[in-house]
Parts: C-alpha cells; sequence; structure tokens
C-alpha cells in the first residue's frame, strides 16, 4: 500500500495512492478499474468487485463513494474472501435507491443476505431476536434514511474490533452490531452491474486497531 496520510488522521495509511491501482487486484474475468483524476473508476457489463491484495482483521476504514445516475447500487466490502470470480462476506451497503434508503446497512454479500440491519422480518420478531444490533427497516429507515446523499460524494467510515462492527455514512452511525462469522479478509469495491455505468471512489485509507 502506498504512502501514509499526514495531519489529524497520521495513522490512517492511504489504500489507494491516487495514482495507480498498486495493492489492488481484480479476481473476476470481467470488469474495467481505471485510475481517473485521483479517483478508481469502475466499469463492467456485470457485477465485480475490485479488492485489496493484503487482509485485514481490526481497523478503521474510510472512503467515499459517487454513484451514477440512474439504477445504481454499491458496497465497500470488508473482511471479505476472494475466489475465482466470486467475492463474499461483509459489506457495507451503498443504496442508489431513494425509496429504500438502505445506504449503511449490513449486506451479507454471497451468504446471508439482509441477516441483520435491516432485517426484512416483522419487527416484533426483530425485537426480540438474539442478534445484537438487529434492527427491523423502520427502525433503520428512521436512524440512517437520510445519510446518504445520492447525486454527491459520500463518506463512508467501517470499524471492526473483535465481533463489533460499525458503519457510518456522512458521519451517522448507520449500523452498529454484533456479528462473529469473519475475523479478517479483504477490502473491496463494487461495481454493480449496470452497462455503460462508471462507479466513482476516492479517499480509500485505513488503520490497524
Amino acid at each position: 500500500m502506498s504512502g501514509t496520510v499526514v495531519g489529524e488522521e497520521a495513522a490512517m495509511v492511504a489504500l489507494f495512492d491516487g495514482k495507480t491501482l498498486e495493492g489492488w487486484t481484480n479476481p473476476y474475468e470481467w470488469g474495467v478499474a481505471e485510475v481517473k483524476d485521483g479517483e478508481i473508476h469502475l466499469t463492467a457489463d456485470k457485477k465485480f468487485f475490485l479488492v485489496t491484495k493484503e487482509t485485514y482483521g481490526d481497523f478503521v476504514f474510510e472512503g467515499e463513494v459517487h454513484l451514477p445516475e440512474g439504477q445504481a447500487n454499491s458496497g465497500f466490502m470488508f473482511r471479505a474472501h476472494v475466489e475465482k470470480n466470486r467475492v463474499f462476506g461483509y459489506q457495507a451497503e451503498v443504496d442508489g435507491d431513494a425509496k429504500r434508503k438502505w445506504s449503511g446497512g449490513l449486506y451479507d454479500e454471497g451468504r446471508r443476505a439482509w441477516f441483520i440491519s435491516p432485517v426484512k422480518a416483522d419487527p416484533k420478531k426483530a425485537a426480540g431476536a438474539a442478534a445484537v444490533g438487529q434492527v427491523d427497516e423502520a427502525a433503520f429507515r428512521a436512524r440512517a434514511g437520510d445519510a446518504f446523499k445520492r447525486n454527491e460524494w459520500n463518506k463512508y467510515r467501517i470499524t471492526c474490533r473483535g465481533k463489533k462492527l460499525t458503519i457510518e455514512v456522512n458521519g451517522v452511525v448507520t449500523t452498529d452490531c454484533e456479528d462473529g462469522v469473519d475475523a479478517s479478509g479483504v477490502i473491496g469495491i463494487q461495481h454493480h452491474g449496470e452497462k455503460g455505468a462508471t462507479y466513482r471512489f476516492r479517499n480509500l485509507k485505513i488503520q490497524k486497531l
């Protein structure tokens, strides 16, 4: 990985140097990742993830994302796992749907889907669930529904300490839960597969805890 971030966040290490894709890899046979104007641009005809070569356990990650116009959906993978043409695991949701408003939710890509924040369940069942931090859709929207700005840059902050997982969007805590399925893995950024759409990312950095 390249360089350190100076100033108040001197402990944060840049995952993206603004010039090259050093430290990143595309495990798929499709998808294009390019550096333009200090940003990572992803284009594809099918969903894919660009991921770090290094794995991380406990950390604070920050990154910014700008969705394309029209139908769009993305995410930041963390503690994720990589196989040929497949990335799976925790994903901090980047939701382009202005009605659903699930940005900052915790999705389990390729496994449990929406299992905790939010859950597709009756509110009474969700409230009585054993999982720490599990919330229903209404409670999630009340807490986090207005955090994401659809046609702007959005800053995500993901903190992992043991089983405790926290996601923030533009300074708003959207997910605060516990889950012990994954202790470490790669960081990733997603193109959802809309042909002709460009997904943009910048200021990707991490601090190991």
